[in-house]
């Protein structure tokens, strides 16, 4: 029965997901507002909504939820950078524009880095939490200033390109379609974390470990979703404007929001400090040589960024069975798999920067 609700949960969440982006990307379209700011705020910032419903019912359970709360929310950037981003550029390499390699990736790996500064007392209190969606607020209207300049409002083209209601009923139909759809998340939420926490004592493993794996794959199936399905269909701004607008939201907006709502704030435990938070930053730092070298993800890129996910996995739960090959694979990774990388990284940036340097001569 606990995994049944656990799995009836995941597919409430998904559900819901799917119904919200639906309504809020035609909404976002009927206003004017281009693919890429819709990926990065509207798409993105409904994606993340998962992650919220599960943050906020999670956190108001006691201590074990704030552990599954902050697992989801760390975890789940982790997910979306080298999991999701990785599938979606091994289909199909993706175009990666200026802007967010100029303005949006540097804000992600800021909020990654203001996030671990202000855990880095072992809790995200309330004045912290502010904060943060102070940030969303501003990041939002930033992005909705700047992507409006480009795109104009059109409703009845709007109409026309999906078929659908008239201009007169856009906003009643889509906001039917986000109400609906964020009811789902609500029950989803509710069954998920009840389930996952469940789980994690019948396995025993920690919260933590849960919310780092399981549950952020599982709430980070609409950017899954959302990103393989606009790189089959060449929409590639959307792919890459929604994982990297879903990591913004999930710190600055879900961590925000959850730490309000949550009496005395939430506890970051050691291990996430010492580990995940970092490994979260890192990840965040590597996509901005990736994307700026030719303004591509490759496929071979995206095949490292999978590979990082895995070995990441591999040392969550061969930490949690405290198992003997934990050592070695330590070692492997710190000495062999890290430099290597970093050589590659090396090596492509150069080949790029001399690559344009011969263009302007």
């Amino acid at each position: 029965m606990t995994l049944i609700l656990f799995l009836l949960g995941l597919i409430l969440l998904a559900g819901g997901a799917e119904i919200l982006v639906r309504g809020a990307a035609r909404l976002a379209a009927a206003v004017g507002v281009s693919p890429l700011v819709i990926g990065l705020t509207v798409v993105a910032f409904a994606t993340s909504a998962p992650e919220m419903a599960v943050g906020i019912r999670a956190a108001l359970t006691g201590a074990a939820g704030g552990d599954l709360a902050v697992g989801n929310i760390v975890g789940s950037n982790i997910f979306n950078i080298l999991f999701v981003l990785g599938i979606s550029s091994v289909i199909a390499p993706l175009c990666v524009t200026r802007q967010l390699v100029r303005v949006d990736v540097p804000i992600m790996i800021s909020v990654s880095i203001l996030t671990f500064l202000l855990a880095y007392d072992g809790r995200v209190g309330t004045f912290d939490g502010l904060l943060l969606f102070a940030c969303a607020i501003a990041y939002t209207i930033f992005a909705i200033v700047m992507g409006r300049r480009d795109v104009p409002p059109d409703p009845d083209e709007y109409a026309v390109r999906y078929g659908g209601p008239s201009a007169g009923r856009v906003f009643v139909v889509n906001g039917l379609y986000i109400v609906a759809g964020l009811g789902l998340l609500v029950l989803g939420a509710h069954w998920m974390v009840n389930g996952a926490i469940a789980l994690a004592r019948t396995l025993g493993m920690s919260e933590l470990v849960i919310g780092l794996t399981v549950v952020a794959a599982g709430t980070s199936l609409p950017e899954v979703a959302t990103a393989v399905m606009a790189s089959l269909r060449g929409q590639r701004d959307i792919a890459v404007g929604n994982v990297v607008g879903s990591c913004i939201y999930n710190l600055v907006a879900v961590l925000g929001l959850v730490t309000v709502v949550t009496p005395g704030g939430l506890p970051v435990s050691t291990s996430v400090l010492a580990f995940d938070l970092p490994v979260m930053v890192t990840v965040a730092l590597i996509c901005l040589p990736i994307f700026f070298t030719r303004y591509i993800i490759a496929r071979w890129e995206g095949g490292l960024f999978l590979g990082y996910y895995v070995g990441y996995t591999a040392f969550l739960l061969l930490a949690a069975a405290e198992h003997d090959a934990l050592r070695t694979f330590t070692t492997v990774v710190l000495f062999f798999a890290g430099p290597l990388t970093l050589l590659m990284l090396a090596l492509t940036a150069w080949r790029q920067s001399r690559r344009e340097f011969e263009v302007k001569a």
